[in-house]
C-alpha cells in the first residue's frame, strides 16, 4: 500500500519517536499571508526597522506562524484520524525564527489511554520544532482523541503523563536577544501600556470581532500543510456529528491573538503555552471575539529589558465579550470556543 491512511489509536506505541515530513522553509511571503489572514498588528513582527531599533536583527516571524508550521508537520502522523485536539501544555518558544529558516518536526509519544467505549483513545505527544541547524525552536505537548481502526483490537498498555500546570518564568525567553526597552517606540507600536501598567486580576475586553470565511480557513490550513480531514473534506464529514468542516483550532488561536492587540498592543511575543483547550467547534460564518485576564506579572531572570504577562485569553463565537463569558457551572458559557493560558513578552 503506497498511500497513507493515517495512524489509528492502536498503531501508537508509548515512547516511540516519530520524525515528520516535510521540512518547510518559511519566507516573508508566508509572513505576509499570515498577516492577510489574521490582521495581526504587533509592531515587532510587522516592521524590520522597528524590530532592529528594539534589538532584533530583523523582524522575526510571528510565533504562532512558527507554531502552526511545526504543528502542521505532525498532523499526518498524529491526528489525521483524530476526532478532537483536546489540549496543550508545556509549550515553550525557545528562540526567534526569521524568514528564510527551514523548520522540521519530531514527536515523542508520551502517553496513551484507551477510551472506555473502546472506539477511540487519547494519544499524548511532545512535539519539537527544529531549524536547519538542528536547534530546537519550539516544544509543546498536546493530547488528541484518535479513532481506533478496529474497536476490538488489543492495544499496548498505556499511561497518562504528568504535565506541569504552567511554564516557570525562569524557563522563558532564554535565547531572546538583548533588547533596548528605551528604544521601543510605544507610539509606533500603537499602545502606551508597558509591563508595569498591568496587574493580576485585570480583565480586558478586546472589543473587536472577526468573521471567519470558509476560503480564508482553507488557505490558512493549507499554508501550514495541515492535512486533517475534518478541515478539508466536506464530502467525508457529511456523516459526522456536525456534518460540516471544522475550523482548525489553531486558526482560532491566531484570531484571538490578533484581536488581543486592542488592549495588549505591546505584548510583542509569545514565550510559553501553559494550558489550552478548544472548548467548542467553530464554523465558517461565525464571528470570533475575545477577552483576556492577566493571571500574573513576572520578572524574567537576568532581563531588565522585558518581562512577561501570564494571560488567559478566552475566545467566543457570535457573542461580544463585554460581559466576559466564562465557565458556567460544570461547563462553559455556550459561546466559549477557546480557553488559552500563555505567557506573553512585554517591554518594561
Amino acid at each position: 500500500m503506497k498511500t497513507n491512511p493515517g495512524r489509528f489509536f492502536e498503531d501508537f506505541r508509548l515512547g516511540e519517536t516519530i520524525r515528520h515530513a516535510t521540512p518547510r522553509t518559511v519566507t516573508t511571503g508566508d509572513a505576509s499571508l499570515y498577516t492577510a489572514l489574521y490582521g495581526s498588528r504587533f509592531a515587532v513582527q510587522s516592521s524590520d526597522a522597528f524590530a532592529r531599533a528594539f534589538g532584533y536583527p530583523q523582524a522575526p516571524l510571528d510565533d504562532l506562524l512558527v507554531f502552526h508550521v511545526v504543528f502542521g508537520k505532525t498532523v499526518p502522523d498524529i491526528s489525521l484520524n483524530a476526532l478532537a485536539n483536546l489540549g496543550y501544555a508545556e509549550g515553550r518558544f525557545l528562540r526567534p525564527v526569521y524568514p528564510g529558516e527551514t523548520l522540521s518536526s519530531v514527536s515523542e509519544v508520551i502517553g496513551l489511554k484507551e477510551s472506555s467505549n473502546r472506539q477511540t483513545g487519547v494519544v499524548y505527544v511532545r512535539s519539537t520544532g527544529y531549524d536547519a541547524a538542528g536547534e530546537a525552536v519550539l516544544t509543546y505537548c498536546r493530547w488528541v482523541l484518535v479513532r481506533k481502526r478496529d474497536p476490538q483490537a488489543t492495544v499496548a498498555e498505556g499511561a497518562v503523563p504528568h504535565l506541569a500546570k504552567s511554564v516557570a518564568p525562569a524557563d522563558l525567553a532564554a535565547a531572546l536577544p538583548a533588547l533596548d526597552a528605551h528604544a521601543y517606540d510605544a507610539a509606533l507600536a500603537g499602545s502606551p501600556h508597558r509591563l508595569g501598567d498591568y496587574a493580576a486580576g485585570e480583565r480586558i475586553d478586546h472589543v473587536d470581532g472577526m468573521t471567519v470565511e470558509e476560503a480564508e480557513h482553507q488557505i490558512a490550513t493549507r499554508l501550514y500543510q495541515n492535512t486533517a480531514k475534518v478541515h478539508f473534506d466536506a464530502h467525508a464529514v457529511k456523516e459526522t456529528r456536525f456534518g460540516r468542516r471544522l475550523i482548525y483550532g489553531g486558526h482560532v488561536i491566531s484570531l484571538a491573538r490578533a484581536l488581543s492587540f486592542n488592549g495588549l498592543g505591546n505584548a510583542f511575543g509569545i514565550a510559553g503555552i501553559n494550558a489550552g483547550r478548544h472548548v467548542a467547534p467553530l464554523f465558517a460564518g461565525d464571528t470570533v471575539y475575545a477577552w483576556s485576564e492577566v493571571l500574573a506579572v513576572a520578572d524574567l531572570p537576568g532581563r531588565s529589558d522585558v518581562g512577561a504577562l501570564r494571560l488567559r485569553t478566552v475566545a467566543t463565537k457570535n457573542q461580544p465579550c463585554g460581559a466576559f463569558p466564562d465557565r458556567a457551572g460544570e461547563g462553559y458559557d455556550p459561546a466559549v470556543i477557546l480557553d488559552l493560558d500563555y505567557w506573553a513578552l512585554m517591554p518594561r
